[in-house]
């Protein structure tokens, strides 16, 4: 391996465990790790339950962006207590308004050449600056926090190439839906997907940062882009020339796998309900009425894309049918709005200005009207994310957002060519830098007690897990199953993140609304539950509770075909058992309300070993085998009943 690619080279330069081969599990060492509100209340909880002393990576930022809404106490509550903890375990603390995690990380503290772990799955948004950036559960995070390695199987890595010039009124979100086209949510399992070619010039670090982020749709381990000199040109712009370093792939480099784009022959793109995977063409779907256009999040978060829109409704009026609602994805792109002109712009045109943050695209606030399409610049439409049950959730680019805002209807961006010259945007060289609302860790090594509200509930303890069990078969389940789906955000459900017992009553009710007490009761009569899926069983999120809430209210095991990287990683983390078929056809056997036995489920999790489940249901009774692929490592965690007893007892 002399010739290196950028993602060979970073792995090489962070490896403490492992060889890097494909399907194997390696060891990294972590130098940034971030957490956001919605999982990061969590995160500081486990880092208690840890008895952390302080943060042992050289930075690590908590930012509160997504849980802005305070109708209640609950939110509130929450950003005094992530405070407190951030001071206490040596965070930095972005405070609430101040912005979206991933873009404001990428401008204050990403550096080419490191790796970063967050508790949010768009962290992968971080490989736009020459990082490797992955979103993984919150006590992955945690222990990285602690010092521990981040533990994952090897990608493999695909190489894309990107060549010619990208086409008026086509931008890098269409970049990225051409990639979704081609290989839907789960094509990027198991890979990361690194960009090269004489296309790179085309696009901006921010530009790179859309692509980078929304690969977590493609279900890739992470993103990865050269740290090139558009990555030297944006640093200077953020008054932090001196973090960048050069780090390119060797010439005669190969890659696992290759696809490329010829960026010349894309057309502006859009995702159908209800999957980032649905895309076509624009003028596919155009002439359809929408009553919203929502533009911002981290999937579209850079200056260009809000001036984009602005210069486009520069002099025009958004329809009347049209709510424009704008995300400003920080502080600092709020105040460069202001010269440049676009605020007013956007303002005068009719847009809605909300708070800096997440807002609609976790479903707080700026849900849809019931049954009426929604355009979104964001990066997921799974059913009912945006807070209406029957939303009807587009993804596009900001372009066509604007095209279709103005018209009332969804429309190819290229028809405004007749009306108007396509817009250039030139990046200023330098930006207006705002700071004043990152709160760095106390220096003199004092620790303040946490500040806990009364809806934050400590973590109960987590029981082993069990040799021997008879359980009932809550939810069987298809493919593409979305963390959305197992357990929804939004805000009704997203300020009960840290108070275990209220969150897990929203377990899986998307699918099914009586599963919280069916499982309460299997708790009380059976000692707990198990529930099967098809393919990719929990894409999406990187939110814990997932898993975290099925634990708490007995759940076992999953028994699936093939899983989402996170989920999988999150299952065992909370000592689940993430289970799959040997055969894809016994996925046919069992079904819901079905019972199974597990026998000597210990000895076979820990020889890995076939493990027999006895079906007893409405086919009669019959066998299947069924197996896992944990780690050794990740065999003791479950043994244990999770990664908090696993860390407890290497602590002693």
């Amino acid at each position: 391996m002399s010739a290196l690619n950028v993602t060979q080279k970073l792995i090489k330069d962070h490896l403490l465990e492992g060889e890097m081969k494909p399907g194997t599990e390696i060891g990294i060492r972590i130098d940034q790790a971030l957490l956001q509100d919605a999982t990061g209340t969590l995160v500081q909880l486990e880092l208690e339950a840890m008895k952390l002393e302080k943060a042992r990576t050289e930075v690590a930022v908590q930012y509160v962006d997504h849980n802005l809404l305070q109708t209640d106490y609950k939110n509130a509550d929450d950003h005094v207590f992530l405070k407190s903890a951030a001071q206490r375990f040596g965070l930095w603390f972005s405070r609430p308004g101040n912005g979206v995690s991933h873009p404001v990380h990428m401008e204050r503290f990403g550096k080419p050449g490191k790796t970063l772990l967050g508790s949010d799955s768009h962290t992968c948004a971080g490989g736009s600056l020459g990082m490797l950036a992955i979103g993984t559960g919150g006590l992955d995070v945690a222990a990285a926090i602690a010092g521990q390695p981040y533990y994952v199987k090897m990608p493999k890595v695909m190489g894309v190439k990107l060549s010619g010039k990208l086409p008026d009124w086509v931008s890098a979100k269409d970049v990225i839906l051409e990639m979704l086209r081609r290989h839907d949510v789960k094509g990027g399992v198991g890979k990361i997907i690194e960009y090269y070619g004489e296309g790179l010039k085309e696009l901006s670090a921010m530009d790179r940062h859309v692509i980078a982020n929304m690969g977590a749709e493609l279900g890739a381990t992470t993103t990865v882009f050269p740290s090139d000199e558009e990555t030297r040109r944006f640093l200077k712009a953020q008054q932090r020339e001196e973090d960048w370093t050069e780090l390119v792939a060797d010439e005669g480099c190969s890659y696992d796998l290759h696809d490329e784009i010829i960026l010349d022959e894309l057309v502006p793109l859009i995702a159908k309900p209800t999957s980032p995977g649905n895309v076509v063409p624009v003028s596919e779907v155009a002439g359809k009425p929408i009553s919203q256009a929502v533009i911002g999040s981290s999937a579209n978060p850079g200056l260009r894309d809000f001036w984009m829109v602005g210069e486009i409704l520069d002099g025009r009026s958004v329809s009347p049918e049209v709510s424009l609602d704008v995300n400003p994805t920080s502080r600092q792109v709020i105040q460069n709005l202001i010269p440049l002109k676009s605020f007013a712009r956007l303002i005068t045109a009719g847009a809605r200005f909300h708070q800096s943050g997440c807002m609609g695209c976790i479903g707080m606030g700026q849900a849809p009207a019931s049954g009426k399409i929604s355009l979104r610049t964001m990066p997921r439409n799974f059913p009912d994310r945006s807070g209406t049950k029957d939303d009807q959730v587009y993804l596009c680019s900001p372009e066509t957002a604007a095209a279709s805002a103005l018209s009332g209807k969804i429309t190819d961006p290229r028809d405004l060519a007749k009306d108007m010259d396509y817009p250039r945007f030139e990046q200023p060289e330098t930006e207006i830098i705002h700071t004043d609302m990152l709160l760095a860790p106390p220096q003199d090594g004092e620790r303040p007690e946490l500040e806990k509200g009364p809806n934050i509930k400590s973590l109960p303890e987590l029981r082993p897990l069990v040799d021997e069990a008879r359980v009932p078969v809550l939810l069987k389940m298809g493919d593409n199953i979305s963390t959305d789906e197992i357990l929804k955000a939004g805000a009704e459900v997203l300020p009960f993140r840290s108070n275990l017992p209220e969150i897990s009553k929203f377990s899986y009710t998307v699918i099914d609304e009586t599963f919280y007490d069916r499982a309460m009761k299997a708790k009380e009569e059976y000692g707990g539950h198990i529930v099967v899926a098809a393919d990719n069983y929990a894409q999406g999120s990187s939110r814990e509770h997932a898993a975290l809430a099925p634990k708490y209210l007995g759940q076992i095991a999953v028994i699936a075909k093939s899983y989402a990287r996170i989920a999988w990683q999150n299952l065992a983390n909370f000592g689940i058992v993430p289970l799959e078929f040997t055969s894809a056809e016994d996925y046919e056997k069992i079904e819901q309300a079905d019972e199974v036995v597990l026998q000597n489920l210990r000895e076979g999790i820990k020889g890995h070993k076939p493990i027999i489940v006895q079906i007893l249901g409405k086919k009669g009774r019959q066998e299947m085998e069924v197996k896992h692929s944990l780690s050794q490592r990740q065999v003791e965690v479950i043994l244990q009943g999770g990664i908090i007893n696993y860390f407890k007892q290497k602590l002693k």
